[in-house]
């Protein structure tokens, strides 16, 4: 996977991921590079693409799930028998454990190109993934316009005071193709004026947060601040959060959240102190089989590194790693953690607020199987800003 430190984006939304000039490879932002450095990563095999899953050169349930979609493609590139088509669909299914959204995404490129002759699967394959990336990118900005009245109608108690927003992890437009699920709110009350200020939870161990989030803020233009993990309960207990809006990598049927470690504290801390707690999410992110996320939804175990080490740049601007803990000590490293529906105000999607209940999240629940999902992902018509 050879890379390039020059994009070819330009305008708004940016994206993470879009098309190479041959039409037939995929180019994505290397996260793994950022903030210190902005590079992209070419994929064109479907070795590349579950690499660039797995390594988290991309990571978020969208991204994850538009990247599988495209690896589909690049697997029918390759060889587009039905033996292909099944071992495409086991490869990319291992990558990610928790992200409902690869499983999605992989469900629906397989539903779709299984019925096909293999002559007519390639350019069918890569016209379904561009689909399923540009229903992203109109999705999360449909779920931004419906959080943005939620912040509107928390800023107008502000009386022109910005309104602090708490995120952790990146829930942003590196997560998605464009607009981000979390931040796309954000996005949309700075750009309609609203006086707003973002606290950034650092989000170890990957730190995210700090890498990720505060690097696209920046770039937006966002007044915000980077806060250590655990000074979010001090925060909420002092009055110095409005709200606190995060994402989600799977949430069940009754509404249970999968996300990144570190959620679950933040949400037990928010409705301690009476601060409302929303999720952000795009309608494939539910996992509709799934009642009981606290003992079934898998959390991913990550390498000890990644607790143990840290990387950052020197004072000759040098990316490094150095370790953090003693040499020989080991290291526990749960990427996710399940925050229980009760603690969760409410949903914020695409096709509107719902309350975090299973009656709230039925009503969004797709009919007709394949067919079912692929109308889901499709967003309504947007709704008018108040």
């Amino acid at each position: 996977m050879p890379e390039s430190t020059k994009s070819p984006q330009h305008g708004e939304p940016k994206r993470s991921l879009w098309l190479a000039k041959d039409r037939r490879s995929v180019v994505v932002l290397d996260q793994t590079r950022l903030p210190h450095r902005v590079a992209t990563v070419t994929l064109r095999t479907l070795q590349d693409a579950a690499r660039a899953i797995s390594d988290m050169i991309v990571r978020g349930a969208p991204l994850i799930g538009v990247t599988a979609a495209y690896g589909m493609a690049l697997a029918m590139a390759e060889d587009a028998s039905d033996a292909s088509l099944g071992r495409a669909y086991d490869v990319l299914i291992a990558t990610r454990p928790t992200a409902v959204n690869l499983r999605w995404a992989l469900d629906l490129m397989r539903a779709h190109l299984a019925p096909l002759p293999s002559a007519g699967r390639r350019d069918a394959a890569f016209l379904m993934a561009a689909e399923v990336a540009e229903e992203d990118v109109a999705c999360n900005h449909a779920l931004g316009l419906h959080g943005l009245n939620v912040l509107q109608r928390i800023a107008r108690r502000r009386k022109g005071e910005p309104l602090r927003v708490l995120t952790h992890c990146n829930a942003g437009r590196l997560a998605t193709v464009a607009w981000g699920t979390a931040t796309a709110p954000m996005y949309l009350a700075h750009d309609h004026g609203i006086p707003i200020h973002v606290l950034v939870s650092e989000t170890r161990p990957r730190n995210q947060g700090a890498s990720l989030t505060a690097w696209e803020l920046l770039d937006h233009g966002i007044p915000h601040t980077v806060v250590a993990d655990n000074s979010a309960g001090h925060l909420l207990q002092r009055g110095l959060v409005d709200v606190v809006i995060v994402g989600a990598d799977r949430v069940t049927r009754r509404g249970d959240v999968a996300n990144k470690v570190g959620t679950y504290l933040k949400a037990l801390a928010a409705r301690a102190h009476g601060v409302p707690f929303h999720v952000a999410l795009p309608t494939s992110t539910i996992d509709w089989t799934l009642e009981d996320g606290v003992r079934g939804i898998p959390i991913e175990q990550r390498s000890q590194r990644e607790v143990t080490h840290v990387a950052g740049t020197d004072a000759r601007g040098r990316v490094v790693e150095v370790r953090l803990t003693p040499e020989g000590s080991p290291a526990r490293n749960d990427a996710f953690d399940v925050t229980p529906f009760g603690l969760v105000t409410g949903f914020i999607t695409e096709r509107g607020l719902c309350p975090a209940t299973r009656e709230g999240l039925r009503r969004l629940q797709p009919r007709g199987g394949s067919a079912g999902l692929a109308r889901a992902a499709r967003p309504r018509k947007l709704p008018a800003t108040k």
